[in-house]
This record gives C-alpha cells, structure tokens and sequence, in this order.
C-alpha cells in the first residue's frame, strides 16, 4: 500500500476498489465484482399456491449456486422530480377549475412523499470472479435461476454498483465527494 493511501483521508482510498465499468467493481488485485440487480415483485399479493412456489423455486435456486456470493439490499432514495415537473405543467395548462384542485392535491400528495425521504429497496446477487468467461457465466446462471422462480433479474450498473457503495460507505446517500475519516489524534 502506498504511503498516499495510508494516510489518505478518504474512506475510498482505503478500499481496494480500482474502477467502475461495464457494470462491474474492478479491484485492485484485477478481481472484479459484478452480478445482478434482481427486479422488485411483490410476491405477497399473489395466492399462496403461486407465493409458495416462488419461494420453493427461490430455495432450489439458492441451492444450486455453487460460487461464493453476497445478497445485498440497498436503499435508494426515490426521485419522482420528472414526474412532480409533469404534474405541475398540466396544473398551468389545464382551465377547470375542478381539475385543477385534483392536479394540486397530488401535486401536495408528491411533495409530501418527497419529504418523507422515502427509500426503495433493491436487492443484489452478487459475486466476485477474475476470468471474464466464468463472468459472463455466472450471470447467465443467476439471471435464468432468478426467472424460473419468477423473478427478472438484470447485470448491474456502474450506477447500482455505486448505489451499493454508497449504502455501505455513507449510510445509503449518495455523495459527489470523497467520505471523510474522522481525525484521530
């Protein structure tokens, strides 16, 4: 480790992370760290018959793995500006008075929502691997053995790669500098 790291302020200084790309964490041993952001499906308004069997076939999945890897939640802050933006246009353009009054009790409803800080929570799989071919691999077997127990799955991003970062490295809020250590004298 360079003497630079050593006494570098910077939490990321301190981590082995190299880069973000192509949707992976490139470590500093050439290590990379990718997987698959599994999509949102609330699976508790369905019958318990078809519950039960996304369940069963999540356990033969979870089983069927046979590389180390890490199940990951993160929150992500929602951001529902474009859609408050919108709002606030048909609230200009629109002429009854009726109309009007439902367009600015969502437009309340919306920024209530927004104040709140309310989060959604997104789950990963994650795995850590050098070979690109053993990558592309793993992906391929997370992403089918998501879909047959129902649930869509896609390769991660460079920006949900950060998002989990952010969650471990800075209490889940995204930042545009580096996180600070605090001074110990």
């Amino acid at each position: 480790m360079s003497s630079k790291k050593i006494n570098s302020k910077y939490t990321e200084d301190w981590l082995p992370v190299k880069n973000i790309a192509n949707g992976m964490i490139e470590l500093d041993n050439k290590m990379k760290v990718t997987g698959v952001k599994i999509r949102p499906r609330n699976i508790f308004i369905l019958d318990s018959n078809s519950r039960n069997n996304i369940i069963s076939q999540l356990r033969v999945f979870y089983d069927s793995i046979d590389f180390e890897f890490w199940l990951i939640s993160a929150d992500r802050p929602v951001d529902i500006s474009n859609y408050l933006a919108t709002l606030q246009i048909q609230y200009n353009q629109e002429g009854d008075p009726r109309i009007k009054k439902i367009i600015s009790q969502d437009i309340q409803k919306a920024n209530d929502f927004m104040r709140d800080n309310v989060t959604d929570t997104e789950f990963y799989i994650l795995f850590k691997e050098k070979n690109p071919d053993i990558i592309q691999k793993r992906l391929r077997t997370l992403m089918m053995g998501l879909s047959n127990a129902g649930l869509d799955s896609v390769q991660t991003s460079n920006t949900d790669l950060r998002v989990v970062l952010d969650s471990f490295l800075n209490g889940g809020m995204t930042t545009d500098s580096k996180v600070v250590l605090p001074n110990e004298h």
